[in-house]
């Protein structure tokens, strides 16, 4: 017998049926604003990852050199993937650009609680503005979906925070400091122990005092304190920037679930702007649910021209959004569903394919024989398939031109003329016609 590999996992149709739920839950949300669905490849360039991130960051891709002798990975995230098609088709898109899909991705990374080395994401982008109502369509977006599948503000938070403030603050140290490894400590802050983190700090260039300083200004109640701190037009924008964000959300109707956090950084390194992370506010779930943010140079990084963006990335499998939707009881059962069952007795199934059609037809989910079954198999596998209704046809009942409803749950059954089933509409079942 053949084992999976570790990181990888199964689905079968009754594990797959909530998750088929929430993912269809999130695309209907995104298409409501308007987000148009595309696709895209499993297979990438490396250097689509190493040029940004350097080498080291193919010990946590599944790379390897195909046939033709290229670098090449999975695809471990969206965002450079869109970032190049939007560069191929610059000059003939329509802005704002508003895309989303959901797709699986792959690392090589430390299997854990909500994350394995293949997962899924419903990612959502806008590129193409700078205004703040971007940002905060994408927050509310988000929040909207959450609440879609049951959730509310008792349930999540998204901690909020501005690159740029991070960024402001440490130059206003006023000493070399390699601010990007500042910003990964930063995003380490609660995954380290405080020694280790101070440690980080120093290591990107401050002193141990003015690590802890830094430490303590993400703490500040008041942005202005943050703004007099640091005395620079940097910092003062990116909080009037974060003010207008959080304003938008508010007109929107996402502002409940949105608390400012500076400790909230993100680890990747082409985040420009705003940034966000969803969390259970209970803390059952540890890690952060999922995050996004402002990327604005990376269009032009990858070749285009300069275009501002912001997007987000929900995991719809294998991550912890199905472990916050299970923690709230909100996880859709994991169950099959079948509408009808269309049960043939005898010689029987011209007639009995008709009414599949017809159900069919009226966007039910049926279910027919097809493994030549006696007529308690048949009904025993009705039952183990949910059928909610079984429509009998019988070579008795079609003499006297009737089919049999079986309501399952009640097990009550009643006649009903050929002619009146299915009628033209609807989902008819024994209640409509006892």
């Amino acid at each position: 017998m053949y084992e999976g590999i570790k990181g990888f996992r199964d689905f079968y149709p009754a594990e797959m049926a909530p998750h088929r739920e929430v993912i269809d839950t999130i695309e209907r949300v995104a298409r409501g604003y308007g987000f148009r669905e595309i696709g895209t490849p499993a297979l990438e360039r490396a250097e689509l990852w190493t040029d940004k991130s350097g080498d080291d960051i193919v010990d946590e891709l599944y790379a390897f050199e195909d046939k033709g002798g290229r670098h090449v990975t999975l695809t471990p995230e969206l965002t450079p993937t869109v970032a190049r098609m939007v560069v191929a088709k610059q000059q003939e898109l329509s802005k704002p650009i508003k895309w989303f899909s959901t797709r699986p991705f792959w690392r090589y990374e430390q299997v854990q609680q909500g994350r394995f080395r293949e997962f899924y994401q419903t990612n959502v982008d806008v590129f193409g503005s700078a205004e703040p109502e971007a940002d905060a369509e994408v927050l509310a977006f988000a929040a909207d979906a959450l609440v879609e599948l049951g959730l509310d503000a008792e349930d999540f938070e998204f901690e909020v925070s501005h690159r740029d403030i991070l960024g402001g603050l440490l130059e206003a140290f006023d000493r070399e400091v390699d601010t990007r490894a500042a910003i990964r400590a930063v995003d380490k802050r609660d995954k380290v122990e405080e020694a280790e983190y101070y440690g980080l700090l120093e290591d990107a260039g401050l002193t141990f005092d003015e690590a802890q300083r830094f430490d303590q200004l993400l703490d500040a109640d008041d942005l202005s304190e943050l703004v007099e701190f640091a005395g620079t037009e940097r910092v003062e924008d990116a909080v009037a920037n974060l003010e207008a964000v959080l304003d938008a959300v508010e007109d929107l109707g996402a502002r409940e679930y949105c608390t400012v956090s500076l400790r909230t950084a993100r680890g990747l390194d082409y985040y420009t702007g705003v940034v966000f992370e969803c969390f259970d506010t209970t803390g059952e779930v540890s890690r952060s649910v999922f995050g996004g943010g402002r990327y604005d140079d990376l269009i032009e990084q990858s070749g285009g021209q300069p275009t501002p963006a912001v997007g987000v990335a929900l995991g719809v499998m294998n991550s912890t959004l199905p472990l916050l939707l299970q923690r709230a009881g909100v996880w859709p059962e994991e169950a099959v569903s079948t509408d009808y069952y269309v049960l043939s007795v005898g010689d029987t199934r011209a007639v009995a394919s008709d009414v599949a059609r017809d159900l069919r037809e009226l966007g039910h989910v049926v279910e027919t024989d097809v493994s030549d079954r006696s007529f308690g198999a048949q009904m025993g596998y009705a039952d183990s398939i949910n059928a909610e209704t079984v429509v009998i046809v019988g070579e008795r009942d079609l003499e006297n031109d009737e089919l049999t409803i079986k309501d399952m749950e009640s097990g009550e059954q009643t006649a009903v003329p050929l002619e009146d089933f299915p009628p033209e509409s609807g989902r008819p079942t024994y209640e409509d016609f006892e």
